[in-house]
């Protein structure tokens, strides 16, 4: 009997230890904290003093790994083949026996992380990760250049043709990653869209100057290769505050802070130069664990991503709260003015909640990482070229969250990202195994019940499910329980349960046809009116960013960080931004490239000038046309002023009001206030002294500012009342543009308030009754919420009064007959 109830006992415990050990690691939202007992401090080196790590050298480094972590330990042992116990060689080359600086650094590769790598360094490790980046959106930008060139007049299609560089896909046109089902599922994509993924790009070509004044059009390739190409990974991008970044896989991994400063203890690094990393070490998944300044991290910050997506449609500094701003206020602490960042500067609207879903005193308090949503092909890319970032992404708000009527693992593959074609039937189901990319590389979580999947069938390896509930464990460390919304439904755990169970449930539409954050992104970044000027006089030059990366070197280098090559490549003419006004609230509505309705904002509304290099003005405020009958239009083709369909970044827990889109004329497309006003440039404006006839009395007179040719309207009015559309909506897929006339018919519940008050209080005598005791009873609604009560409680009698009664009525009539004739009956 004793052994028999130690076998017991051994048995229980060794139940409850496998329990432990599988269960969800801390998953309490926003209470896991970062270990700060990561092995990374410099003395702890295999050969600490000795080589690169000598004193008066790079002493005080920080490792690029936790000295324990694989990666760390891989280093060493390959250093230790080539003579360097401390692995520097490994990334850097060089020769760390000497100690002659000259000799020590020959052929040394100063930035390992380089896209331009031909052997050594990261290629070492992940190789096929560099042919990947290559095509990835990344480095080619296709997307981005064919949209500006949409907005010229330089392209008369929709589909991606040039990139930054010269570049095909040489390993055919299957994904080289992924599973099966996404694989199926991208080729699936590419026959149905071939233009917006693409076999081949060219280079986007230089502005020919000799041509300029017959082509002024030819202003946008100035404008593309000195402005807006800047952030690609092939080069290290505008060297100014917030800007700071790496080239290749540092562009993420090597963290660099807003001010470009070295805060390390490698005294050969200076630390007042600005255009350094913050620290010596990689951040990427959670397990990679970094220190400065006393603090430990994990994870890529998502102020890292913001570095480049500041411009277009903003969606790293709108993820982060901020908006773009004309003004320097407040004043900093000296009484400056606010700095500039990405040369911008901003105010705070407010962070997106999966940025800041916890507060604490009024403080932020943890949150998501982009990189916890946005998956790893769709940041490395797939080994295919894409041509749009909506081809690209691969995550919907569904496979987290669900519907009310399904858990993310009941939805079909597809879900939320249609494209107007079929999704399959069958529930997506779990996964227990991860891609060989996740099982390498990144921090592995148990699966529990299993990892879910992506709308295009690749598993999460950090996103699982446990019963019926969605865990999230971010690589910053911390782990969080995602409101999954079937669940929510079944008890009844609404936030707001009028509204949310209204919207989602009781107007089923909404779900089928709308993105969940077209009413979740309570704001949404709209710079209305891109004003660019590119001015070829004065032998003015700028940066050719795409020069900049075709001079590089077998070391990685570029002309820009290679000493003695001559720094940035330099093209003719310069070219000047500006703005008509700026608006954050209540983001306008259209359909999306997946035929979703969800927010659109001012993609790139380009109105041009041009000057010619003798100081003529070639184009002056120019908005450009589509060529005939696109983009719904005629003969004269659309304007090339764009909104774009976007996933802002900008969501809420609680969702914008239904006021904001069901009696918002803006909302619908109709422009701010029903488009009524900044109607002004169809004519110069004189703001001098002026007779009663509106002539200008002084012959000195200046126009305040000059007219903009076919802009008869305000810049937020995409569709006109009858119908007429402005601009164009989207220009990569066929299914993006503004609400069907049939949808903002449905939707406008403009003016609803008339219904009542058109007769209240002065309506026929049975009102004026009715006006009068409410008010004796104290009945008489104030609020909304009392107008919301009243309205539904009349809807709800007048469902019985003309339904109920003349059923009641009717039902009493058929009694009535049925009695007469059963007595009728028993008399014969």
């Amino acid at each position: 009997m004793k052994y028999s109830h130690l076998f017991l006992i051994i048995t229980l415990l060794l139940a409850v230890f496998l329990v432990m050990a599988f269960r969800s690691p801390g998953v309490q939202e926003n209470t896991e904290k970062l270990s700060t007992e990561a092995r990374l401090s410099p003395e702890d080196y295999p050969a600490y003093g000795s080589g690169c790590l000598a004193s008066g050298c790079h002493a005080g480094i920080a490792p690029i790994r936790e000295h324990d972590s694989k990666m760390a330990q891989d280093i060493y042992e390959k250093g230790k083949a080539r003579g360097d116990m401390n692995g520097c060689v490994v990334c850097h080359k060089g020769d760390p026996e000497t100690n002659d600086k000259l000799t020590a650094h020959k052929d040394m590769i100063r930035y390992p992380g380089s896209i331009w790598l031909e052997e050594g360094s990261c290629l070492q490790c992940h190789k096929d990760y560099y042919y990947n980046m290559h095509r990835n959106l990344m480095q080619t930008e296709a997307g981005k250049i064919q949209g500006a060139l949409w907005g010229w007049g330089a392209q008369s299609g929709y589909d991606a043709i040039y990139g930054n560089y010269a570049i095909d896909d040489t390993n055919g046109l299957t994904p080289d990653v992924g599973t099966e089902t996404y694989k199926s599922y991208m080729q699936k994509m590419r026959e149905h869209f071939p233009g917006n993924f693409p076999k081949e790009l060219q280079l986007l070509p230089e502005a020919d100057i000799s041509s300029i004044a017959e082509h002024p059009e030819q202003g946008v390739f100035t404008y593309l290769r000195s402005e807006c190409l800047r952030c690609h990974v092939g080069v290290r991008g505008k060297q100014g505050r917030g800007d700071y970044h790496g080239d290749g896989c540092a562009a993420c991994h090597i963290p660099f802070g807003d001010e470009g400063l070295y805060e390390g203890l490698d005294p050969s690094i200076p630390d007042d130069e600005p255009g350094h990393m913050l620290v010596h070490s990689i951040q990427s998944s959670r397990k990679a664990k970094l220190q400065i300044n006393g603090k430990t991290w994990s994870g890529i910050p998502s102020e890292t991503c913001s570095s480049c997506h500041n411009r277009g449609k903003r969606i790293g500094v709108s993820f982060l709260g901020l908006i773009e701003s004309p003004y320097d206020t407040p004043w900093q602490a000296d009484g400056s003015g606010q700095p500039k960042l990405h040369g911008k500067r901003y105010q705070f609207v407010r962070d997106d909640h999966h940025h800041s879903p916890e507060s604490r005193d009024g403080n932020p308090y943890g949150g998501l990482l982009c990189q916890d949503c946005h998956t790893t092909i769709a940041m490395h890319g797939n080994g295919n070229i894409g041509g749009t970032t909506l081809g690209e992404v691969e995550v919907e708000c569904s496979d987290c969250h669900g519907t009310p009527d399904n858990y993310p693992w009941e939805l079909p593959i597809g879900y939320n990202d249609e494209f107007g074609l079929s999704t399959e039937a069958e529930a997506r189901g779990l996964s227990t195994e991860l891609l060989p990319e996740q099982l390498t590389f990144s921090s592995l979580y148990p699966p529990i019940d299993g990892y879910l999947f992506s709308a295009r069938g690749n598993p999460f390896g950090n996103v699982v499910r446990e019963g019926n509930a969605v865990i999230v464990h971010s690589a910053g460390g911390l782990d969080f329980r995602v409101p999954v919304l079937k669940k929510i439904r079944g008890e009844d755990a609404w936030t707001t349960p009028v509204k949310a169970k209204t919207a989602m449930i009781n107007v089923g539409s909404h779900m089928d046809k709308m993105e969940c954050y077209a009413c979740h992104s309570t704001w949404a970044p709209q710079c209305y009116g891109c004003h660019v000027k590119i001015d070829y006089s004065n032998n003015f030059s700028s940066t050719d960013w795409l020069k900049t990366g075709e001079a590089h070197f077998p070391n990685g280098e570029t002309s820009q960080t290679c000493p003695g090559k001559g720094g940035t490549r330099k093209l003719a003419g310069k070219a000047t931004e500006g703005r008509t006004y700026i608006r954050w609230e209540d983001p306008i509505l259209g359909v999306n490239g997946e035929g979703r309705i969800g927010p659109i904002i001012t993609g790139c509304q380009q109105i041009t000038t041009v000057i010619g290099p003798d100081g003529s003005m070639l184009v002056n405020n120019k908005i450009w046309h589509t060529p005939p009958y696109m983009e719904n239009s005629g003969a004269e083709g659309q304007r090339g002023i764009d909104m774009s369909p976007a996933q802002p970044h900008t969501s809420s827990r609680e969702a914008r009001e239904c006021t904001s889109c069901h009696a918002n004329p803006k909302t619908l497309g109709y422009g701010i206030s029903d488009g009524k006003y900044m109607q002004g440039y169809g004519s110069a404006r004189y703001l001098d002294l002026q007779d009663n006839e509106g002539n200008v009395l002084s012959r000195n007179a200046i126009a305040q500012f000059n007219s903009i040719g076919g802009l008869d309207f305000d810049l937020s009015k995409v569709i006109s009342r009858d119908g007429q559309q402005l601009q164009t909506v989207g220009h990569h897929w066929p299914l993006s543009g503004p609400l069907s006339q049939l949808s903002r018919d449905k939707m406008e519940r403009a003016g609803v308030c008339m219904a009542c008050h058109q007769d209240i209080p002065n309506g026929n005598i049975p009102i004026k009754m009715l006006v009068k005791a409410g008010k004796m009873l104290d009945m008489v609604p104030l609020t909304d919420e009392d107008h919301s009560e009243l309205l539904n409680d009349d809807l709800r009698w007048s469902a019985l009064t003309k339904v109920g009664i003349p059923a009641c009525c009717i039902l009493v009539i058929l009694i009535i007959v049925y009695v007469v004739r059963r007595r009728r009956i028993k008399r014969k």
